[in-house]
C-alpha cells in the first residue's frame, strides 16, 4: 500500500470512530442503547439493514464464488422482494405494536417463557458463530496486503469494532452503517470501473459479456430439479425464500433495526427500500467476480491465490513439483490469451467462432486441472484443504488496483465487515440482557445497571466472536457458503415457531417448544445422512416444526 492508500484508509477509520463515539451521547437508558428510543427514520434504517447483511463476505466470498461458478448465486436473492412484502404484512405489525425489545420476547407473550428462551438461545449460538465469520473476512485482505498473520488482524479488527459498538449502542451502529453503506456503493462502482479500465484497449463491453459467456459465467438461472444442487432456480426460490424470511423476520440483528423506527409505516418503508435495492446490488457484486474471470484471460492469474499457501508449498519438498505445474500453467495461459484475442478478432470480422470457443474451453479445463493438482500439493504440505477461493479478489487488489483506489477498496471491505459485526454485537447483547439477564437473573434494577450490563455483554460477545474468527481461518469452505450454512442449520426451525405464533391459533406452547427441538434434530439428520443442498435445510426445519406442533396439539 502507498502513502495515499494509507491516507484514504486512515481517514475512513477515524471518521467511523468519530461518528460512532459522537452518537454514543444519545445512548441514554436501555431503550436508547438497544432501540434508539424508537425514533429513527426509514432511510437510516433501510441503509442499516442493507449494511448489516452486506458484510465483508459479500465482497470477498461473493466475488470468489462468482469467479469460480458465475452468477448462479443470485438465484438465492430472487425471492427477497417478495420476502420484504410478507414481512411488512405479517411480521412487522406483530413486533412493532407489542413494544418489545427482542423478537423472542414476543414468543413468551404468545407461548411461554421456555419457548422464548430456547429460540433466543439458538439465535445467540447461530449469530455468535456468524459474527466470528464476518470478522475473519477482512483479516484475509490484510494478510494478503501486508503479510500480517491473520490472527493479528482479527484481534485488531475486533478491538476497533467493539470500542464504538459498546460505547454507542444501536444509534451509533445505525449511523455508522449509513456511512459504510454509502462507501460500499462507491466501492462497487470503483471496482467495476477499475476492472474495465485494466482490460486491453481492444476489448470492449460487448467482448466482456461474450468471453464470460463461453464458460456460461453470466448464466444466472439453473433449471436443474436436483435438490442436491446448491444454486438452482428452485433452491433459490424455495430455500432462498425460507432463508431470507427467517433471517429478516426472526433474526434479532434485523428485527432490532425496524423496532427502532418512529412508526409502523417507517418500519415498512425501510424494508421496501431493501426490496428494490438488494438484488441489483448483489448482481453488481457478483459481476465483479465474473469480470475478474474475464480479466484473467488477458493477465495471468496465480496458480494459487492464497500467497501464504503458495509460499509454504514453495519452501517444502513439493517446491519443484509446484514450479513445474506453474510453468505449464503459464504456458497454457499464454495459449488461452492468444486464443481469446484471435476469437475476438474473428468475431469482429464475421468468421467461424465455434472452433475458437472450443480451444478456449479446452485451455480453461486444462488450467483448472493444474489448479486442482496444485491444491493437492497444498493439502499434502499443510494437512488441510486450500482456502483459495477467499483470496481471489484480495489478490487482484494487491497486484492491479492503482494507488488511492486500493485504499478505498480496503476501506470498503472494512466498512462491510464492521457494519455487520457491530450489528451482530448489539443484537447479541440485547438478546442476552433482555431475554436472560433481566428475565431470570436481575429482574429489578436501575436503568444505569442494565446499561452497563448491555455494554459488558457487547464486550463479551466481541471477545467470543474474535475467538471464533481465529478458528474460521482454518476452514476450507468459501466464506459466503460458510456463513449461509451456519444460518441454515438454525433459521428454518426458528421460522417455524414464529409462523405458528402468527398464523396458527391452534398451536400450543408445548407444540412450539418440542416442535422447535424436533426441527433442529431433523435439520441435523438431513445434513448428516443426505446430500440435500443446505438451502433446503430451512424448508425442512420449518415444516418439521409446524407438523410436530400440529401433532402435539391433538394429544
Amino acid at each position: 500500500m502507498t502513502g495515499l492508500d494509507w491516507a484514504v484508509f486512515t481517514l475512513y477509520v477515524v471518521l467511523i470512530l468519530m461518528v460512532g463515539l459522537y452518537q454514543s451521547r444519545k445512548s441514554s437508558g436501555v431503550e436508547g442503547y438497544f432501540l434508539g428510543n424508537r425514533s429513527l427514520s426509514w432511510g437510516l434504517i433501510g441503509l442499516s439493514v442493507m449494511a448489516t447483511q452486506a458484510s465483508a463476505i459479500t465482497f470477498i466470498g461473493t466475488t470468489g464464488q462468482s469467479y469460480g461458478y458465475g452468477m448462479k448465486f443470485v438465484q438465492v436473492y430472487l425471492p427477497q422482494p417478495l420476502v420484504m412484502v410478507v414481512l411488512c404484512v405479517l411480521f412487522v405489525p406483530f413486533f412493532y405494536r407489542r413494544k418489545i425489545y427482542t423478537a423472542y420476547e414476543f414468543l413468551e407473550q404468545r407461548f411461554d417463557a421456555r419457548t422464548r428462551s430456547l429460540t433466543s438461545f439458538l439465535f445467540l449460538v447461530s449469530r455468535g458463530l456468524a459474527a466470528g465469520i464476518v470478522l475473519y473476512a477482512p483479516a484475509v485482505v490484510l494478510s494478503v496486503l501486508m503479510g500480517w498473520d491473520e490472527r493479528v488482524t482479527v484481534l485488531i479488527m475486533g478491538a476497533v469494532t467493539i470500542l464504538y459498538t459498546a460505547a454507542g449502542g444501536i444509534t451509533a451502529v445505525i449511523w455508522t452503517d449509513v456511512l459504510q453503506m454509502l462507501l460500499m456503493f462507491g466501492g462497487i462502482g470503483a471496482a467495476l470501473l477499475t476492472l474495465f479500465g485494466e482490460l486491453p484497449p481492444q476489448v470492449g463491453v460487448a467482448d466482456v459479456f461474450y468471453i464470460g459467456g463461453i464458460e456460461e459465467m453470466w448464466k444466472s438461472v439453473d433449471l436443474s430439479p436436483d435438490p442436491r444442487e446448491t444454486y438452482t432456480l428452485w433452491s433459490g426460490l424455495v430455500g432462498g425464500f425460507f432463508l431470507a424470511l427467517a433471517y429478516f423476520g426472526c433474526d434479532q440483528s434485523q428485527v432490532q433495526r425496524y423496532l427502532t423506527a418512529k412508526s409502523l409505516t417507517q418500519s415498512r418503508l425501510a424494508l421496501l427500500f431493501n426490496a428494490f435495492l438488494k438484488v441489483p446490488m448483489q448482481i453488481f457484486i457478483l459481476a465483479i467476480g465474473v469480470l475478474l474471470f474475464v480479466f484473467y484471460h488477458f493477465e495471468q492469474p496465480p496458480l494459487i491465490f492464497n500467497p501464504a499457501e503458495e509460499a509454504q508449498v514453495r519452501q517444502s519438498g513439493k517446491g519443484p513439483a509446484f514450479e513445474e505445474l506453474e510453468k505449464d500453467y503459464r504456458d497454457l495461459h499464454s495459449l488461452r490469451r492468444e486464443a481469446t484475442l484471435d476469437l475476438l478478432r474473428v468475431r469482429r470480422e464475421g468468421g467461424d467462432l465455434e472452433s475458437g470457443r472450443a480451444r478456449i474451453r479446452q485451455y480453461h479445463d486444462e488450467m483448472e486441472a493444474l489448479r486442482g493438482r496444485s491444491k493437492v500439493l497444498v493439502e499434502t504440505v499443510q494437512g488441510r484443504s486450500s482456502t483459495d477461493v477467499n483470496y481471489v479478489f484480495p489478490s487482484y487488489l494487491v497486484q492491479y488496483v492503482p494507488a488511492g483506489i486500493l485504499g478505498l477498496m480496503i476501506a470498503v471491505i472494512f466498512a462491510a465487515a464492521m457494519s455487520s459485526l457491530d450489528s451482530e454485537l448489539t443484537a447479541l447483547s440485547s438478546a442476552s440482557v433482555m431475554d436472560f439477564y433481566r428475565r431470570y437473573l436481575v429482574r429489578r434494577a436501575s436503568t444505569r445497571h442494565y446499561l452497563w450490563a448491555a455494554r459488558l455483554t457487547t464486550l463479551a460477545w466481541g471477545v467470543l466472536a474474535t475467538g471464533v474468527a481465529l478458528y474460521v481461518g482454518q476452514q476450507e469452505a468459501s466464506l459466503l457458503e460458510l456463513v449461509n450454512k451456519v444460518g441454515s442449520y438454525f433459521y428454518g426451525s426458528l421460522l417455524g415457531v414464529f409462523l405458528l405464533a402468527f398464523l396458527a391459533p391452534w398451536a400450543t406452547a408445548r407444540g412450539a417448544f418440542w416442535g422447535l427441538i424436533l426441527g433442529m434434530v431433523s435439520v441435523w439428520a438431513v445434513s448428516e445422512f443426505t446430500s440435500l443442498s443446505f438451502l433446503y435445510y430451512n424448508v425442512v426445519g420449518c415444516l418439521t416444526v409446524v407438523a410436530a406442533a400440529f401433532v402435539l396439539k391433538r394429544r
